[in-house]
């Protein structure tokens, strides 16, 4: 189990720096995906570790792609503290 949380942190990170590394070239739509991805790999993750996981996100008032990318990505901050809380109690 160990490997597989080190493993799946690992890629983890790299899809992180991956799309940090070309997010000054996408579009609007496409930070969007790639916030859309994030949350959805993140919870997959999550859901394999046993964890009950809810992804869903209220987009009422957020019109434009930037607001709606915003709030996945605070989506997406609330599944890491979700699984760093689990690869703590895993690990101890």
């Amino acid at each position: 189990m160990k490997n597989f949380t080190k493993t799946t942190l690992a890629l983890l990170t790299a899809s992180v720096m991956a799309t940090a590394a070309f997010a000054d070239n996408d579009t609007p739509s496409e930070r969007l995906q790639s916030a859309k991805g994030g949350v959805e790999a993140l919870a997959v993750t999550l859901e394999n570790m046993g964890a009950s996981v809810d992804t869903n996100v209220d987009l009422n008032g957020a019109n434009t792609f930037d607001q709606k990318a915003a709030v996945y990505t605070e989506k997406h901050a609330e599944l890491q503290k979700q699984f760093d809380s689990l690869n703590l109690q895993s690990a101890e």
